[in-house]
């Protein structure tokens, strides 16, 4: 018969496991779900790097540039969060079902003497590649960015079910 204090023990040791297992599959959901969103900036990549690698050496090197890829009937809509950028900050282009978004994220900073006591936000060159769930017509594609979200609509390419092989 167990006593008082190892039944206490092993109620404990069992509560003590469930909380870890329950922040084990949190960051499982964590990971799974940012693994593709985290993209990697770095300095220098188009021989332009603002000074950013001397005036920050503590900027983070990776960030949420979060995608949702939307299979509408006749198109592919992807959205990319991308807040801080211009149109003209961005490069796109389809090859089969391979989207690649890259660009640059300039660094929205004043130059003065000051202190970051924060920094999480990442600038630089960055590539994101994004498999598209159907091939595409990407000569007809029509891109627009507003209110800080990437926006890329993609007639899907319209096989002929009739042709003869």
């Amino acid at each position: 018969m167990l006593s008082t204090l190892e039944k206490a023990e092993n109620n404990t040791g069992n509560e003590l496991g469930h909380v870890l297992e329950k922040k084990f599959e949190c960051w499982q959901d964590i990971f799974s779900f940012s693994s593709n969103a985290l993209t990697h900036f770095s300095f220098g990549n188009t021989g332009n790097n603002h000074g950013h690698a001397d005036i920050h050496p503590a900027m983070p090197r990776w960030s949420m540039l979060a995608s949702e890829v939307e299979e509408l009937e006749k198109e592919i809509v992807v959205r990319m969060e991308a807040p801080g950028m211009e149109m003209a900050d961005f490069k796109i282009s389809i090859e089969k079902d391979m989207l690649t978004l890259s660009g640059e994220k300039h660094s929205q900073r004043e130059m003065r003497d000051s202190t970051y006591h924060l920094m999480e936000r990442a600038y630089g060159s960055f590539q994101r590649n994004i498999l598209l769930p159907r091939e595409v017509d990407a000569s007809i594609a029509k891109v627009f960015y507003r209110g800080g979200v990437l926006n890329i609509r993609l007639p899907k390419l319209v096989h002929d079910k009739c042709s003869v092989k």
